[in-house]
């Protein structure tokens, strides 16, 4: 008797230049269509992956949450991309790895407290501890030679001497926060956020209804006011892809490898 295969670990990004680069580095990679979306089944550092573009939105998160759960059985899942700053110590170039995500655009007040998702008693979700740690540890690593990692142009274009990771609450909503009237609001309301962006909490909670790990990694790319708009295109295409190839790369290297038990 055959031993089954390992259940895969997803990778997913929001735009397609964060998951162009995972690609790149994925041999064998399958496209599997599903749902509009295409699924590319292969390995990355030895590990068995799904990657796949989400599409921006918390309802695109979860229905992308959903089939990787549904049909490709994955082991977690861990979301790279791009967020707004919010927390005044957070600055461009810095990397966020979530602990807790949360809805800020959830509201269904007075009928159930602000930001809880109705008839689960819940607004926080969890992210999963081992798998942030690991990927924090990863960022501490790559962030060590900011140039090496995406080029002296964009370190001096953008200011990265010295990025820096955060852990803590991300927030998520189906808008661009761009002004600084909105992420003022967001720091008054939720004190503790730390980044701002548009799939995080909701690909958490399908998460959390299936029982499956899930993590998310963020590269700041703006501090979410009205300065927000400028350079996105090339900071993700320079900067955050590079960022997301090199930690998710590194955080799978690091896993035992395909079949074998995790270290106790």
């Amino acid at each position: 008797m055959h031993a089954a295969p390992p259940a895969p670990v997803a990778i997913v990004a929001a735009m397609h230049e964060e998951l162009a680069a995972v690609l790149a580095q994925m041999p064998d990679e399958q496209r599997v269509r599903v749902a509009g979306r295409d699924f590319w089944l292969g390995h990355l550092h030895g590990q068995p992956v799904v990657a796949v573009l989400s599409r921006i939105g918390k309802v695109a998160a979860a229905v992308t949450a959903a089939v990787l759960l549904e049909r490709f059985r994955v082991r977690a899942i861990v979301f790279t991309g791009v967020a707004g700053g919010l927390a005044p110590a957070v600055r461009v170039g810095d990397v966020v790895v979530a602990t807790e995500l949360l809805q800020h655009d959830l509201d269904a007040s007075p009928i159930f407290p602000k930001y809880e998702v109705p008839l689960m008693g819940l607004s926080r979700f969890a992210a999963d501890r081992a798998i942030g740690e690991g990927l924090a540890a990863a960022a501490a690593l790559a962030l060590r030679d900011p140039v090496a990692l995406v080029g002296r142009a964009a370190v001096d274009a953008f200011g990265l001497a010295s990025p820096r990771i955060h852990r803590g609450l991300l927030v998520s909503g189906d808008r661009f926060v761009a002004t600084s009237a909105e992420s003022d609001a967001l720091r008054r309301d939720l004190p503790d956020a730390l980044a701002v962006e548009m799939e995080g909490a909701a690909m958490a909670q399908v998460c959390h209804d299936y029982g499956v790990p899930f993590a998310a990694v963020r590269t700041i790319s703006d501090r979410a006011d009205d300065a927000a708009h400028g350079d996105f295109a090339r900071f993700v295409a320079e900067v955050a892809s590079r960022y997301s190839l090199a930690l998710i790369g590194a955080w799978l290297a690091a896993q035992p490898a395909a079949g074998e038990p995790a270290a106790t």
